[in-house]
């Protein structure tokens, strides 16, 4: 292969590696918008590209869905900041989550969750309560934790709180999550 032939292939994955990343950040525009059976041209089209591209990157509709939860995990990984108070770090997650929260409340609602989907889904899951680990263990260090929980209560309280706080005007949010979280650490604390 010719140095020629060599940098092509490489701009030709980088720009399929491009029309994939539309395709997610188009699906997941798409999916808030219209809920998970939003027609797959649609999310084409928003991409910018046609279905064949689309069926080049993702099997069906599911993939592409488990996709966009892969890459919400993605984003929410630097929110996690095991240096904040328990509370503190569940409502950074919470407010600058908020979108995402949303997101999978929205889709999970209508996602078939049965068999391979099932396990991809609860695989993505699993690799969020995994980022959760450091916030737990210094939970558990400086005694807001109970030794009995840990990341996988984590993760139920943040939906918890963005189901309580996604559909609230703006101007309670705050409120209700400072509220919310008062009640969530009571429940989360040793006893």
């Amino acid at each position: 292969m010719t140095e020629d032939t060599t940098a092509g292939a490489r701009a030709m994955r980088r720009d399929a590696l491009a029309r994939r990343g539309a395709l997610i950040e188009a699906a997941r525009a798409c999916f808030a918008r219209s809920g998970y059976f939003v027609p797959l041209e649609e999310v084409a089209d928003a991409a910018g590209v046609g279905r064949g591209t689309f069926y080049r990157n993702f099997k069906d509709r599911m993939a592409l869905a488990l996709a966009v939860f892969e890459r919400e995990i993605d984003r929410m990984a630097p929110l996690i900041d095991a240096t904040l108070s328990l509370d503190r770090a569940l409502a950074k997650l919470v407010t600058e989550g908020r979108e995402t929260t949303a997101l999978f409340a929205r889709l999970a609602i209508d996602m078939p969750l049965d068999g391979e989907n099932r396990q991809a889904f609860d695989d993505l899951k699993a690799r969020l309560e995994r980022l959760l680990v450091p916030l737990a263990a210094r939970a558990h260090r400086d005694g807001t934790l109970a030794p009995t929980m840990g990341a996988h209560e984590l993760a139920i309280a943040m939906r918890m709180l963005g189901a309580l706080i996604n559909p609230a005007p703006v101007e309670r949010r705050q409120t209700l999550l400072e509220e919310a979280l008062a009640l969530m650490m009571a429940g989360l604390r040793p006893r």
